[in-house]
């Protein structure tokens, strides 16, 4: 776009903030309202902004997947029906997501991963990358989320969003992954159990290991690995590429999703750099 200064940011709504990780099915529907209208309102001050969207499952995709195991691999007719089954839970997730998103002016294209995702042994080895490519360049908003993959060594798996991320990036080059979720940050120990852990502000890839055990898992079901698969991805990402910033932040508070779009220095959250 001529004379317009172009950022590409990915931004993922975390499953514990648009659904009730303790609650199977159950959409935040006016949360996720209210977010919706945040991207509105950035895209709308940022011409430049070009977004990929991705979102969590939540309640929706982990709670069956939980049920059936299916990322631990699908090696039975009942297991396939479990892994479809996932697969519908997600997409019915993403359905709310969409209709939120169009509802407030998002011009959102969802792309499933489960259509061309292949992994190997629990890891994602190729997804097609040209549907994504062309939905941002045309000026679409491409929507991405949690799904089921087929697997060479597994039969099925479930691919997290932050893997399909780890996945695009060398593809698609963002400047900055934004991960909106329940809770403010990375910290020291997991705030809803320990009143007294504090937010690490700033994180590189070296310090990740010291504060491992003390990320534990999400407060509610996530069969993907919780907060600490979160880090370990987002680390291991701005190592590879190391002008990436990764920040980590909550979508609780009304205004932070728009602020964390519009402004790479907001403070919010934890913030993962290099160095």
């Amino acid at each position: 776009m001529d004379g317009v200064a172009e950022e590409r940011v990915f931004l993922k709504l975390g499953g514990s903030l648009i659904t009730d990780k303790t609650r199977p099915m159950f959409a935040r529907r006016r949360v996720l309202a209210r977010l919706a209208r945040e991207i509105a309102e950035a895209l709308a001050a940022r011409p430049g902004l070009r977004l990929l969207l991705g979102h969590g499952s939540g309640s929706f995709g982990h709670t069956v997947g939980e049920r059936y195991r299916t990322r631990e691999g699908v090696h039975s007719p009942e297991g396939w029906r479990g892994y479809a089954a996932t697969a519908r839970a997600a997409a019915l997730l993403d359905r709310l997501v969409c209709d939120a998103l169009w509802e407030a002016g998002v011009p959102v294209l969802a792309v499933p991963p489960s259509a061309s995702a292949l992994c190997r042994d629990g890891v994602l080895v190729h997804l097609e990358v040209r549907p994504i490519a062309e939905a941002l360049r045309q000026g679409l908003v491409p929507l991405v989320y949690g799904d089921v993959a087929l697997d060479e060594v597994r039969g099925g798996t479930i691919v997290s969003t932050e893997e399909v991320f780890a996945y695009l990036v060398p593809h698609l080059r963002p400047d900055r992954i934004l991960l909106a979720g329940q809770v403010g940050g990375v910290y020291t120990a997991d705030p809803h159990r320990e009143p007294t852990a504090r937010l690490l502000r700033r994180l590189t890839p070296a310090a990740v290991r010291e504060v491992e055990r003390g990320l534990g898992t999400s407060h509610g079901v996530d069969v993907t690995g919780g907060m600490w698969a979160k880090v370990q991805a987002m680390a291991r990402l701005v190592e590879e590429v190391p002008s990436l910033q990764v920040r980590i932040f909550s979508g609780e508070r009304p205004g932070n999703v728009r602020r964390a779009l519009l402004d790479p220095q907001s403070g919010l959250g934890t913030v993962l750099v290099i160095g």
